[in-house]
């Protein structure tokens, strides 16, 4: 019998394996893929979730793998445009945006050498239940065999579309529709920062990544959806072209190396964190639309948050129990304003705060601020501050 089984073994499941053996328990991490397997996503990690990492252990990792370094940021809309970078975490303001096929196994291995055992290409089917309680899964090994595993815990790290959600009978608490759809692919010969432009309707990403390539995102309306999927590469040039015209003459002059990547299914949702011997963690209990680029981030957060609430009280009934609604509710109070603010964005009227954004242009502290809300080291609270309402009331 294991203390923890966790189901996934990405963003989410990895790091908290490796913490929970940190504690000294005895974890087994299952993942349905076998590494390395690039998964969809914006993957660009906040400066709160690099500062994870070197606490970890695991930043030197990265930085080996060739994933080059983010210190700038800009934003453009019509008639705005702001340069800067958020505020450092922990003394760290580089960022990186790592392929997932780099940064999952570079997690994993982490966990391994915490002490987990690490099963690859396992497909959980089921929760095993006793008295109500889940006690443990049952899934497919890599050889089409049935197995069985107890714990005292499990942890479904197993994304959007979680299996342990489902069986658990976790409901959605919170939920607003899909608001954006995204297509995206990468490119040789286009240099680039972490930049952002947007327009009414169109919303477009990039960041340097491994191998020397930049990705390049484009965001749409959800009800674009049914006509963007059956014209992909129009629709994602010409969302370029209109909103970035300057970024579309660098890629003209580059090459899109790989096919082009996208999804409409960007959920908006908080579910019920957990219930007797099973818990949520990373998509799986909270989702919201990728435009802001905080899953891997916030993926990292939750672990932390999960497996420092447990600590040493796993195999204590009533201690456990407390431990895990803490967790819950760290979940709201660390996640709301980053999901409201996902939201925001994702409705892409960026009239709706253009006048401040243009108020904060030659006030750079102001500018970094402002990005540190996006990236968690600075509070929304914190940002509209004296300072900000001095400019506010001078422009």
């Amino acid at each position: 019998m294991y203390d923890v089984v966790v189901t996934g073994a990405r963003c989410a499941g990895s790091p908290a394996a490796m913490l929970f053996a940190r504690q000294g328990y005895r974890v087994l991490l299952l993942e349905k893929a076998r590494f390395p397997q690039d998964t969809l996503s914006s993957h660009y990690i906040h400066q709160p979730g690099v500062a994870l990492l070197d606490r970890w252990g695991l930043l030197d990792e990265l930085r080996a793998a060739g994933c080059r370094p983010i210190d700038h940021q800009s934003y453009e809309a019509p008639g705005v445009r702001l340069d800067g970078f958020s505020l450092p975490v922990d003394g760290h303001r580089t960022t990186y945006a790592p392929r997932r096929f780099v940064l999952d196994p570079i997690l994993a291995r982490g966990a391994v050498a915490a002490g987990v055992e690490f099963r690859e290409s396992c497909t959980v089917g089921d929760l095993l239940f006793e008295d109500g309680r889940v006690v443990g899964v049952r899934y497919t090994t890599p050889g089409g065999a049935e197995a069985t595993e107890r714990a005292r815990l499990v942890v479904g790290a197993d994304g959007m579309r979680s299996l342990v959600a489902r069986k658990a009978g976790a409901p959605k608490i919170v939920e607003h529709p899909r608001m954006t759809c995204t297509y995206y692919s990468y490119w040789a010969g286009v240099p680039a920062h972490f930049e952002l432009y947007e327009r009414p309707g169109r919303w477009i990403a990039l960041a340097p990544t491994n191998d020397d390539l930049t990705l390049i995102m484009t965001y749409f309306p959800q009800s674009e959806f049914s006509d963007v999927r059956t014209a992909v590469e129009p629709a994602y040039l010409g969302a370029v072209r209109t909103t970035a015209p300057g970024l579309y003459e660098r890629m003209s002059a580059g090459r899109r190396v790989e096919r082009m990547y996208g999804t409409g299914q960007q959920e908006n949702y908080f579910r019920k964190a957990f219930g007797p011997g099973w818990v949520l963690l990373g998509d799986a209990v909270h989702h919201k639309d990728s435009i802001t680029a905080r899953g891997i981030t916030d993926a990292f957060l939750q672990a932390e948050s999960l497996t420092g609430h447990i600590g040493e009280r796993l195999h204590d009934d009533t201690a456990l129990t407390a431990a895990l609604e803490r967790y819950e509710r760290d979940l709201d109070d660390t996640f709301h304003n980053f999901y409201q603010g996902a939201l925001n964005v994702a409705e892409l009227k960026p009239d709706a705060q253009a006048e401040l954004l243009r108020k904060l242009a030659g006030h750079q502290e102001l500018t970094d601020r402002f990005f540190s809300t996006v990236s968690g080291a600075c509070s929304f609270d914190d940002f509209y501050n004296d300072d900000l309402l001095t400019v506010l009331d001078q422009s």
